[in-house]
């Protein structure tokens, strides 16, 4: 069974940040690949900043294109939302047999795993990876069996950041990868 990493997340855009986290899980023992899961509008969240699915799938492939072993994945624009991750683990298990999921998570997820849907399934099934945010408080969670502290670089970048600056007009190549970069200036994303 191929071990994959689910990385969730809205990448809206996808920064070398995220890339990090998920180099830093293939090199976690037993981690065959990461798939960035890209997760649609949340119904709670403002939409006024989120670029459509396909584009920030697009933005995905284009920044991972180079690495084998890290795949983009679209599984939850085609699930019932708001999506739940146990819903979609299990949509995942069902298309793909073959593979033995583990999830990733910051610490901020962590500190609020309790308040998710079925959480207790997914610790009870689940291998958890949780990487260090900024702020996150030390989560009870931390010494449960299924959770792995995973050691990467604390990076105070976010998308938000990202797009603050491109709002400002700021210079934010060399916290994308080149061909994400390229393909959010020909689109003037984020500009307005």
């Amino acid at each position: 069974m191929k071990s994959t990493a689910l990385f969730f997340g809205s990448f809206n855009p996808i920064h070398v940040g995220h890339l990090i986290i998920a180099n830093t899980i293939l090199r976690q023992e037993g981690i065959d690949e990461v798939w960035l899961v890209v997760s649609p509008q949340n119904p709670l969240k403002e939409r006024s900043s989120l670029l459509p699915n396909h584009h920030r799938l697009q933005m995905v492939r284009r920044a991972i294109d180079d690495n084998y072993r890290l795949r983009a994945c679209d599984i939850e624009m085609h699930l019932p939302v708001p999506s739940y991750t146990v819903v979609t683990l299990a949509a995942l298990e069902e298309k793909y047999p073959d593979r033995q999921f583990c999830l990733v998570m910051g610490s901020d997820n962590l500190d609020t795993l309790h308040r998710w849907r079925n959480y207790q399934h997914l610790l009870d099934h689940y291998r958890i990876l949780v990487y260090p945010r900024p702020g996150s408080e030390q989560s009870p969670l931390r010494s449960h069996p299924a959770v792995t502290m995973v050691d990467v670089p604390m990076i105070d970048i976010s998308s938000t950041y990202i797009r603050t600056l491109i709002q400002a007009g700021q210079d934010v190549r060399y916290l994308l990868t080149e061909p994400v970069y390229k393909y959010l200036t020909e689109m003037h994303f984020y500009e307005h």
